[in-house]
C-alpha cells in the first residue's frame, strides 16, 4: 500500500443496490500441490482467468449471493482493492459486477487447476 494513503477503520460497510464487496482474491504466486512455484501471473496473458473471493458486504438489492459464500467473477470484473481495518483486522476489499458471478459456493473452493485451496 502506497504510504500516502491512509488505513480507515472501519465498523460496517453498506454497499447501495446490487453491488457485491468481496475479500481474499488471490493474485499473488502460489504453489503446486507437488511444490512446484508458480510466480504471480496478474497482468499477464496467462493471469486472465476468473477468480475466487470470499463476498464480504452486500447492498439490499442483492437476491443472488450472501455474505460469506465465495463467489467465481470473470476476470477484471472488479475495481481495484481497497485496504481496511475492520474488526477482523486488516483486509483488501472490491466491488465486483454483480452480472460477473459465474459460480456461488458455501465453502471455500479448491483451485483445480493448482490442487491447493484459493
Amino acid at each position: 500500500m502506497d504510504s500516502h494513503i491512509k488505513r480507515v477503520e472501519i465498523k460496517e460497510i453498506s454497499p447501495i443496490k446490487d453491488r457485491v464487496l468481496v475479500t481474499e482474491m488471490k493474485f499473488k504466486e502460489r504453489y503446486s500441490a507437488g511444490g512446484i512455484f508458480i510466480p504471480s501471473d496478474d497482468m499477464k496473458v496467462q493471469g486472465v482467468h476468473p477468480r475466487w473471493g470470499r463476498v464480504y458486504a452486500i447492498g439490499p438489492d442483492q437476491k443472488d449471493v450472501k455474505i460469506g459464500q465465495w463467489i467465481l467473477v470473470e476476470h477484471g470484473r472488479w475495481t481495484r482493492g481497497v485496504d481496511i481495518i475492520d474488526t477482523d483486522g486488516e483486509c483488501t476489499i472490491r466491488m465486483v459486477d454483480a452480472n460477473a458471478i459465474m459460480l456461488v459456493s458455501d465453502v471455500a473452493v479448491v483451485d483445480e487447476v493448482f490442487g491447493r485451496p484459493m
